[in-house]
This record gives C-alpha cells, sequence and structure tokens, in this order.
C-alpha cells in the first residue's frame, strides 16, 4: 500500500452557520495540506475563522446549528461525516485538541487524575496502573511539578498556566498523528512557553505528529512552523513557507499582520 504524503488533507472546506433566514458563511474554500511530522501555522486576527477551521476539521459543531462541506481526509479516511461515536475513537488517538481556554477541556466534577487515565484507557488496553503512569510521565514532560499530586486534583484546584500544561500532557501523550493546538501558550510564562513549545517540537521529531499551530505570537510561528497560512474574513489569503512569508510577504493584509514580530528565541 502507498504511503500517504499528507496524514491530514483539508479540501474546498466551507462552514456556515444556520439560521431561519438563510446560511451565513464562517469560512469559504480553505484549502490545508500537513505532512508527517510538519507544522502548519495558522494566523490572522480575531475573528478571521482560524478556530471555526479547527473546529470543523475535529468534527466538534452540532449539525443543527452549523453546515459543514468540503472533505477533511485524516490518513485517508474522511472526517466530515462521521457520527459522533465513531468520531470519538479518532479523537483523543489520531487526532488530539489543545484548546484555547483550558477550562472547558476538563469536567469539574472529576479529578485530573480519573479523566487522564479514562482518555488513556478509552484508547488503549492499558489498565490502570499503566495509564497513570503515562500520565505522570506525560506531564512530566512539560514541566509540571509532582504529577502524582496533580492527578488527585480537581480542575478548579489548578492555575490556567497549570492547567494548559495538563491539557497539552493529554493532547501528547498517545502520540497523534495530528494535534491541532489553538493558542496552546496563552496562559504561561515565558519559561513554560519555551518547555511547551520544546516538548511539541520534541514529540513531531520523534513520533512524526504533525501539527495545525494556530497562534497571534509571530514569535511562536517563526520559530515552529514550516508553512504558514493568513486568514482573513474567512478565507485564506496567503500560504507559503515560512521564511518565504516573514522575509517576502506578498498579500498587503500579511504586511500589515507581520509589522510587530516579536521572536521567542528556543535555544
Amino acid at each position: 500500500m502507498k504511503k500517504l504524503e499528507h496524514i491530514l488533507q483539508v479540501k474546498n472546506l466551507h462552514v456556515y452557520k444556520k439560521a431561519a433566514s438563510g446560511h451565513t458563511s464562517l469560512v469559504q474554500n480553505i484549502n490545508l495540506n500537513l505532512k508527517r511530522g510538519e507544522v502548519l501555522g495558522l494566523i490572522g486576527e480575531s475573528g478571521s475563522g482560524k478556530t471555526v477551521t479547527s473546529t470543523a476539521i475535529l468534527q466538534l459543531f452540532q449539525q443543527k446549528n452549523v453546515h459543514v462541506d468540503g472533505s477533511i481526509l485524516l490518513n485517508g479516511k474522511e472526517l466530515n461525516g462521521l457520527d459522533e461515536k465513531e468520531m470519538r475513537t479518532v479523537r483523543g488517538k489520531e487526532i488530539a485538541f489543545i484548546m484555547q481556554n483550558p477550562m472547558n477541556a476538563f469536567t469539574p466534577v472529576f479529578t485530573i487524575g480519573h479523566q487522564f487515565v479514562e482518555t488513556i484507557r478509552s484508547h488503549t488496553k492499558w489498565n490502570k496502573k499503566q495509564a497513570r503512569e503515562m500520565a505522570v510521565e506525560a506531564m512530566k514532560a512539560v514541566n509540571l511539578p509532582d504529577p502524582a499530586s496533580i492527578l488527585k486534583q480537581y480542575p478548579f484546584q489548578l492555575s490556567g498556566g497549570m492547567l494548559q500544561r495538563v491539557m497539552i500532557a493529554f493532547a501528547a501523550c498517545l502520540n497523534p498523528a495530528v494535534i491541532i493546538a489553538d493558542e496552546p501558550t496563552t496562559a504561561l510564562d515565558v519559561y513554560n512557553q519555551k518547555k511547551v513549545l520544546l516538548h511539541l517540537n520534541n514529540i513531531r521529531a520523534d513520533y512524526g505528529s504533525a501539527i495545525l499551530l494556530i497562534s497571534h505570537d509571530l514569535g511562536v510561528i517563526a520559530e515552529m512552523a514550516d508553512q504558514v497560512a493568513v486568514m482573513r474574513k474567512g478565507e485564506i489569503v496567503e500560504q507559503t513557507d515560512v521564511f518565504k512569508l516573514f522575509d517576502y510577504p506578498k498579500h498587503e493584509y500579511t504586511k500589515k499582520v507581520l509589522q510587530s514580530r516579536p521572536m521567542l528565541n528556543l535555544d
């Protein structure tokens, strides 16, 4: 069987919000390709359609409210239109999500350990002890202190930055084919931002996970991304190699976005 060049292929993606008066377009004609071990940066101002695009890829929209057209291929498997039961087997194992607000990622009435262990066990044949050991190692990798203690705590007992790192550990622990990271370092200080980005970089290098990295931080994009797509008003206006984008931007909107570009040194 021929090995696929692209792990994730998004073709002619259109997302519409349903209303009694008709459909409102949220994003249109989105085309993205991610190769094994590649980082694709997705940039643009708030409301440009970045999160809508990632939510559509993950099939997280309620079908009664939102209609998604187009093709979303993950390792050659069509995701658009999969029923929720089948999609749940894909999320977490084959494609993982690091969301912008870590509080939304956890159920408040269960401990971190319960949720982490059950997530691992739902996608593997490991017992509780094995899953717990993996959870501890995953949290160590994102610089969380005393993971065994964190497993006993509830989400509200952790700071936003700690929850963000727990969520990243969740997403990365099963080495998914694709990780969608929506502003993964927003709640972190510079030191832990570097640790998390290095961890994501190691995952893509060691396991070949592709990363769709959504960020307002151009320094993060410059350091991490191989390719960059620029979104404006629900459309991709420019898409190219990261070096070409920063050195020779073509679209006027891209030039405006790049006027201020702080850099994060990961060395």
